[in-house]
């Protein structure tokens, strides 16, 4: 069941997004937003974390992709934020590290009320097929700053684009994951709040 509902029009995009952040594994998420690629890694983001969701996005294509990825990031950080709510009886920090054949990154996160992302990824090619590799740093910086956690992407080495930014999704899908598992403390902090 989708609790958390959300969406952003402008005058260059409209993307509307349902999340349930404990989905089903049976169930699949339905994404639809014109961008094949994002919606390949967006798929496995959901696949690989159980956040499960509902993502339909419409842009000025006729532009180029970054003002559609950005809003997509923004929309589906404002989603994370309201289901997380106030953090309590969650782990906060997630970490890991997968591969994807030849390439091999990392995730680190920490869902204190926190924005900050640090991307360390070097991509050997300026697009993937019609996609700009630049554009992923775009998303993960729009999805942080509204769903206030910090993120530390890194990719340690790898030579295929598409296998670089699959290995990324995916360690942050896993670290995510970690990051939002029940823990038997209210709130991990020593502060008593997030």
């Amino acid at each position: 069941m989708f609790l958390i509902k959300k969406e952003r029009v402008t005058q260059e995009t409209a993307v509307f997004i349902s999340l349930d952040l404990y989905g089903d594994y049976l169930e699949k998420s339905k994404i639809t937003t014109g961008i094949g690629f994002l919606d390949h890694m967006l798929e496995l983001f959901s696949f690989h974390s159980g956040v499960l969701f509902e993502l339909k996005a419409e842009g000025d294509f006729e532009v180029d992709y970054h003002h559609t990825v950005e809003d997509i990031g923004i929309t589906l950080g404002l989603a994370l934020k309201e289901a997380l709510g106030e953090r309590k009886g969650l782990s906060r920090y997630g970490e890991a590290t997968i591969p994807m054949e030849e390439a091999l990154s990392q995730a680190v996160i920490d869902l204190a009320k926190r924005p900050y992302l640090h991307f360390e990824v070097l991509f050997p090619t300026e697009k993937i097929g019609n996609f700009d590799t630049e554009l992923i740093e775009e998303f993960f910086r729009a999805l942080v700053n509204n769903a206030l956690f910090t993120l530390h992407l890194r990719t340690f080495y790898g030579k295929n684009s598409h296998h670089i930014a699959e290995s990324l999704f995916k360690a942050f899908a896993y670290a995510f994951k970690r990051a939002i598992s029940p823990t038997e403390k209210e709130i991990l902090s020593s502060k008593g709040i997030l």
